[in-house]
């Protein structure tokens, strides 16, 4: 378990947006976003490797853990990008990615966090703004396992292989469109 010592001025964010990959990718060009690392939380294994969590028996979810500074971009603006950059409405799935560690999930840090991530919730869900009601987990903060190094940064790293062109970059094209006035300065 990584304990999370966040520095001073910064705070922490935890999703499970599916496939780690896709939600590194996404919330590494968000301004205000210091790192993200992808990684594993919820099961009950200490130490669970890539090949267990992908079993689905460990009870964990794939999640990146974000540090952000709040005084440029706020935790429900993170939220935001999160509900818009996946499908938060099917359980255990994200496309072709099935399994109960592509659950939507939250993992929320502090008090207030839990607070914004419900009041965003209900919210969609009240609005009707997506077909399905939201199945997103709503769980409180747990140890984080990082992922193993061959994981950080995939899609930046190898942006030739196949899951990358026909999955990742297609969301984060759309997620850049949608989200352009919160990006980093990208030239």
């Amino acid at each position: 378990m990584q304990t999370i010592s966040t520095p001073v001025g910064l705070e922490t964010a935890v999703f499970g947006g599916g496939c780690f990959w896709c939600t590194e990718a996404v919330f590494t060009s968000i301004e205000g976003v210091i790192a993200v690392q992808s990684g594993y939380c919820g099961g009950h294994l200490d130490h669970p490797t890539y090949e267990q969590v992908c079993c689905g028996t460990t009870g964990h979810i794939e999640v990146v853990r974000i540090e952000f500074d709040p005084s440029v971009v706020g935790y429900e603006s993170l939220l935001e990008a999160f509900f818009d950059s996946h499908d938060p409405t099917t359980p255990g799935r994200q496309g072709n990615d099935v399994g109960p560690q592509y659950q939507s999930a939250v993992f929320w840090q502090t008090a207030a966090q839990r607070e914004i991530a419900t009041a965003m919730i209900r919210r969609i869900d009240a609005t009707q703004a997506l077909a399905d009601p939201l199945c997103t987990q709503l769980l409180p903060a747990a140890p984080f396992w990082p992922a193993e190094a061959m994981h950080a940064s995939y899609f930046a790293l190898h942006p030739e292989q196949g899951y990358c062109q026909f999955v990742i970059a297609p969301k984060v094209l759309k997620f850049r469109k949608t989200f352009a006035g919160r990006l980093k300065n990208q030239g």
